[in-house]
C-alpha cells in the first residue's frame, strides 16, 4: 500500500503552515539582532541614542535585560549576548524591537558600537599552534598498534582536510513568542529540540519550566541545525514578549542565518596506517582535530562519533584514535545530519584508496578483504551482530556491474578522451542512538475519540523528513485503523515533557516505540472491554442496550489479558466474534474506561565510557553501499557524477516511498559536501559565502546521470519498532563514494602526489591535474 507524507499536499499547494505564515496577531512586533561585524574584540562603547530615535523603534536590550546570559547543551559557555568581547562576526551584542521591519533596518544602521580588534584565531592548524582547544582530548583504542605499525610490510602517513558546510534549510530560524497570563509564555519555534528550547528561555528569563510551553508544527528543514541553535532566538522573542506584553517575531533572513549560525565542523586528520601485501589493514593511528568555533554547542560530542566511525566498515586490530575539538573566532559549529560520521568515515575510505594506490589493486578488492565479519568487534567493544556488510558488497558488485564498468574506464583513461574517469565504491556502518544515553528517551500520549479517531502527541519534531506519517501509521496499524483516522498533532512541551531532540537519526525509533506503547495499552482495555461484550447475549451487545444502561458496567480491573485483533476497523476474537471498533470505543466511554494511553521508550542496553572509550555505544547499525562512476574534464577540473547506485539495509522498510526519498535527499546533501559546498571567509574571518548566489548547494545538473536506489530487506533485525531501521543520516556517507571516484579519476592523470581536500571543488580538482599551479 503507497502511503502519503502527511504534508505533501500542503507542501506542493502552499497551503502548509511555517512559522512565518502564521497570521500576526494585534500589536505584534518584529524581532532582529544586532551582531558583530568583526571575528574578535572588546566592547569599548555602545552608542544608541541615534537608534533608539528611529520612529517605530520599540525597545534595544543588551546582555543586562537576562536572568542568565549563558547556554550551552554540554558546556554552558556561550552568552546569549555579548557583553564586554565578541568571539566571532556574527555574534548577537542587541536585540531590537520595532513595528515593522524598515524600522530595524534603520536602527541598526544607527547603532554605533566601537570595538578594539584581537587577533582571530581562524584555522585548526592556527587554534593547535596555539593549544586553543575546547573540552578533553579523548582516546578510543584497542591492540598494540605501535608493535603493528612497527612490524606492518606496508605504512602510510597522512591528513585529509574537511571544510564545513551549511544546512542551507529552506525556512531560515524563526519563532513567534506570545505574552500568556501569569507572566507565561508561549513559544512557535522551528526548533528540533522544543525542550531545550522551553528551559533556555526559563532559565534566560528567570521562569520556571511550567512558565513556558514551546510548540513545534514543522519545520522547513533543520539537518541538525535547529537541534541546539534555535535556541536563542526564541529567547530574544520571549524576552520582548514578555517586556513589551506584545507578541514577538523573529525570524532571520537567508543571509543573517547563514552569517550568525554555525556549520558543519571542519575537521583536520592525521594518521598513519600499516597494512599487508594483500591490503589487510593491520594497524590505525589516528589524531582528529576539529574546529568547534568560538562555543562548544555539540563539538565535543561530535568529535565522539567521529572517532567512533573511523572504523566504519571495516574491521581494525589495532587501533587508537584521538580527538581534540579547536577553539577558533568563527561561528560555533553544531550539528549537521550525519554528526561527526562523515568526517570518520571520509578518513578510513580515503586510507583505503591509499592502500589500493600503494599496491597497484583496486580499491573494491580491498575494502572487501577489510569488511567486518559477524562475531568481529569493533575498537570499543561493541560486537557485530547484525551486519550483512560482505553481502551488501558482494550484491553491489553484481548489480552494478562493477568490473564491467572498471575495465570500461580504464580503456576509457587510455583513450585519450578529454575526460579522466573514475569509479569507486564505498560503504557506511551508522551507528543508531544518541551516544549520550539518557537523550535515548521519548514519550507519547495517544487520545482515542468516540468517532474512532485518534490524535498523537509525541516528543518527535517533523522537518520534512516524514516522522509524523510513520507515527500515524504505527497507530493505525496496532488499532486496525486507516491512515485518514489518525492525525499527528504539534509537538508541544505541555504535552510530552522532557523529550529529546529529533535528532541521530533516532526521531522514528524512539517516539514510534512510544506511540506503539501507548496504542498497546489502549489496545490491551479495549480487547478487555471486547470480550466482556462478546459474554453478553447477542441481544445485549448493541450500543444503543448498553447506552440505555441496562447491560451491567463493564469492569476490567482484574480481568485477565486477552487477544483479540484489530483490523479494518472491526475487533474480532479468536472464535471469530467481531464488533465494529466504534462501536467497541463508545461502550469503552460509556462504562468509564480511558481511551487514552501514554507511552514511553528508551533504547535497551547501551553504554559507552567516554573515559575508557569503551562500550556498546549504539543500539544497532544501519548499513549501505554506494558505487559511483565521475567525469573528470582534463582541462578544467569538472566534475559530472555519472552514475550512482545505492544499497540501504532499512531492515523492514515502514514506508518505501518516504524511505527512498530520505536516501535520495541524504545522498544528494552529501554529495554537496564533497563536491560544491565551499564556505569563504576573508582574511578577518567574515563569511564570505552567506547567500545563495555565493553559495553552491547542488542543482538539477549535478546530481547523477543515472541514479540506482536499491532497499532491500533485512529480517535480522527484530529489535527495532516494526523491525525497521534508520534512514535520516546514513545515506549522506555514501555519497563519499563521488569523492572517491574523483580521486581515482584524478589517481588515473598520474600528475604526483593527490592533495584532495573536502569538498573536492572544480578548482581542487584542477589543482591536481596541474599541479605546478599550487601556491
Amino acid at each position: 500500500m503507497k502511503i502519503q507524507h502527511d504534508s505533501a499536499s500542503g507542501h506542493v499547494s502552499g497551503e502548509a503552515e511555517y512559522i512565518d505564515d502564521r497570521l500576526p496577531v494585534a500589536g505584534e512586533v518584529f524581532v532582529d539582532v544586532f551582531y558583530s561585524p568583526v571575528a574578535h574584540a572588546r566592547i569599548k562603547s555602545v552608542d544608541l541614542s541615534a537608534a533608539s530615535a528611529v520612529r517605530g523603534v520599540l525597545g534595544i536590550w543588551d546582555a543586562s535585560a537576562l536572568h542568565e546570559n549563558l547556554w550551552g547543551s554540554i558546556f554552558v559557555d556561550q552568552p546569549y549576548l555579548a557583553d564586554k568581547l565578541v568571539q566571532y562576526a556574527g555574534e548577537a551584542i542587541l536585540v531590537i524591537a520595532a513595528e515593522s521591519l524598515e524600522a530595524i533596518h534603520l536602527c541598526k544602521k544607527a547603532i554605533r558600537v566601537e570595538f578594539e580588534e584581537l587577533k582571530p584565531i581562524l584555522s585548526v592548524v592556527e587554534a593547535i599552534a596555539a593549544k586553543a582547544f575546547i573540552g578533553p582530548e579523548r582516546t578510543i583504542a584497542c591492540g598494540d598498534v605501535g608493535a603493528a605499525l612497527a612490524s606492518a610490510p606496508n605504512r602510510l602517513k597522512g591528513v585529509i582536510e574537511m571544510s564545513g558546510q551549511d544546512h542551507f534549510y529552506l525556512e531560515s530560524q524563526a519563532c513567534i513568542a506570545y505574552p500568556r497570563e501569569d507572566g507565561q509564555v508561549e513559544v512557535h519555534s522551528s526548533s528540533q529540540h522544543p525542550t531545550e528550547v522551553q528551559h533556555m528561555v526559563a532559565e534566560a528569563l528567570g521562569l520556571k519550566m511550567n512558565q513556558v510551553v514551546v510548540v513545534v508544527k514543522r519545520m522547513g528543514g533543520g539537518f541538525g541545525g535547529k537541534e541546539s541553535q534555535a535556541g536563542p532566538f526564541a529567547v530574544y522573542a520571549a524576552m520582548v514578549a514578555l517586556q513589551l506584553r506584545r507578541a514577538a517575531r523573529c525570524v532571520l533572513t537567508k543571509d543573517d542565518d547563514m552569517r550568525i549560525t554555525g556549520k558543519r565542523n571542519p575537521f583536520h586528520n592525521f594518521y598513519e596506517v600499516g597494512f599487508d601485501n594483500d591490503g589487510r589493514v593491520l594497524a590505525l593511528k589516528a589524531e582528529l582535530f576539529s574546529d568547534g568555533g568560538a562555543y562548544a554547542d555539540l563539538s565535543t560530542a561530535i568529535m565522539e562519533r567521529a572517532m567512533l566511525h573511523l572504523d566504519n566498515a571495516y574491521f581494525i586490530p589495532n587501533f587508537r584514535v584521538s580527538g581534540q575539538v579547536c577553539k577558533t573566532n568563527t561561528a560555533p559549529n553544531t550539528a549537521f545530519r550525519g554528526f561527526g560520521g562523515p568526517k570518520g568515515i571520509v578518513t578510513i575510505e580515503n586510507i583505503i584508496e591509499q592502500i589500493a594506490e600503494k599496491l597497484g589493486r583496486d580499491a573494491f578488492d580491498v575494502r572487501q578483504l577489510n569488511v567486518y565479519q559477524k562475531g568481529q568487534q569493533t575498537p570499543y567493544g561493541q560486537e557485530i551482530d547484525d551486519s550483512i556488510l560482505p553481502e551488501l558488497y558482494d550484491r553491489l558488485r553484481r548489480s552494478c556491474d562493477y568490473d564491467i564498468r572498471l575495465t570500461a574506464a580504464l580503456r576509457h583513461n587510455a583513450s585519450r578522451s578529454a575526460t579522466w574517469r573514475g569509479l569507486s565504491a564505498t560503504a557506511v556502518k551508522f551507528g543508531i542512538s544518541f551516544t549520550t544515553r539518557h537523550l535515548n528517551q521519548g514519550n507519547a500520549l495517544v487520545n482515542v475519540h468516540m468517532d474512532g479517531t485518534v490524535q498523537i502527541s509525541s516528543g518527535a519534531t517533523e522537518m520534512g523528513q516524514g516522522v509524523n506519517t510513520k507515527l500515524a501509521q504505527i497507530a493505525a496499524e496496532v488499532l486496525g485503523l486507516t491512515m485518514d483516522d489518525v492525525r499527528v498533532m504539534p509537538t508541544s512541551t505541555e504535552k510530552n515533557h522532557n523529550t529529546s531532540a529529533t535528532a541521530a537519526s533516532s526521531g522514528s525509533d524512539i517516539n514510534g516505540r512510544a506511540v506503539e506503547a501507548a496504542c498497546l495499552e489502549i489496545r490491551g482495555r479495549l480487547s478487555k472491554v471486547a470480550a466482556a461484550v462478546f459474554a453478553r447475549p447477542v441481544e445485549m451487545r448493541g450500543r444503543k442496550v448498553a447506552g440505555a444502561g441496562t447491560a451491567p458496567e463493564i469492569k476490567i480491573d482484574n480481568m485477565p489479558d486477552v487477544e483479540m485483533k484489530f483490523t479494518g476497523g472491526m475487533v474480532a476474537s479468536l472464535k471469530g466474534e467481531s464488533i465494529a471498533l466504534r462501536d467497541l470505543i463508545l461502550e469503552a466511554y460509556l462504562n468509564r474506561i480511558s481511551l487514552a494511553g501514554y507511552g514511553f521508550y528508551r533504547y535497551p542496553g547501551i553504554f559507552f565510557n567516554k573515559e575508557t572509550g569503551q562500550g556498546r555505544p549504539f543500539f544497532y547499525y544501519t548499513n549501505g553501499v554506494a558505487c559511483s562512476e565521475v567525469s573528470v574534464d582534463r582541462l578544467t577540473g569538472e566534475v559530472k557524477v555519472l552514475r550512482s547506485d545505492l544499497i540501504m539495509d532499512l531492515g523492514r522498510t515502514q514506508i518505501a516511498g518516504i524511505d527512498r526519498g530520505q536516501v535520495t535527499g541524504a545522498f544528494i546533501q552529501g554529495m554537496g559536501w564533497v563536491t560544491t559546498e565551499q564556505l569563504a571567509y576573508s582574511d578577518k574571518g567574515v563569511l564570505l559565502t552567506f547567500s545563495p548566489s555565493t553559495y553552491k548547494i547542488p542543482n538539477v545538473q549535478d546530481i547523477p546521470r543515472e541514479f540506482n536506489i536499491e532497499l532491500i530487506e533485512n529480517p535480522l533485525n527484530a529489535r527495532n519498532v516494526r523491525g525497521s531501521k534508520a534512514v535520516g543520516e546514513p545515506p549522506l556517507m555514501l555519497a563519499i563514494s563521488v569523492w572517491t571516484a574523483i580521486r581515482n579519476a584524478l589517481f588515473a592523470a598520474g600528475r604526483g602526489p593527490i592533495q584532495l581536500r573536502v569538498p573536492a571543488t572544480q578548482e581542487q580538482a584542477a589543482l591536481n591535474l596541474f599541479p605546478e599551479a599550487r601556491p
